[in-house]
């Protein structure tokens, strides 16, 4: 069973940066396509990056271009989320996602982006 834990996540200024981490065990993390995802109060979740699980491709949503980065070591079985620039509309709950054949979640870590 594949499992996921996020860290890195806490209180920041606007402005200010953090880096999450998402690591994987159970399983070989070169076989996952993997996703950051997440979900501020009252809002629907959403995808916010991901990379894929061979030639390492990514994509990001419009609203972090430019300011997150994906980036994953599979050595370490472990993915980043390096996150600048946050702004208060960054606050949410972020999730990890990996998929092979279906979705498995970590338990989510708190970013919080205020003055």
């Amino acid at each position: 069973q594949l499992r996921l834990v996020e860290s890195g996540g806490g209180l920041v200024q606007p402005g200010g940066s953090l880096r999450l981490s998402c690591a994987v065990s159970g399983d070989n993390l070169d076989y996952y396509y993997i996703g950051w995802f997440r979900r501020a109060p009252g809002k629907e979740r959403e995808g916010v990056s991901c990379i894929s699980s061979s030639v390492g491709s990514v994509n990001y949503a419009d609203s972090v271009k430019g300011r997150f980065t994906i980036s994953r070591d599979n050595a370490k079985n472990t993915v980043y989320l390096q996150m600048n620039s946050l702004k208060p509309e960054d606050t949410a709950v972020y999730y990890c996602n990996a998929n092979r054949w279906r979705d498995y979640w970590g338990q989510g870590t708190q970013v919080t982006v205020s003055s």
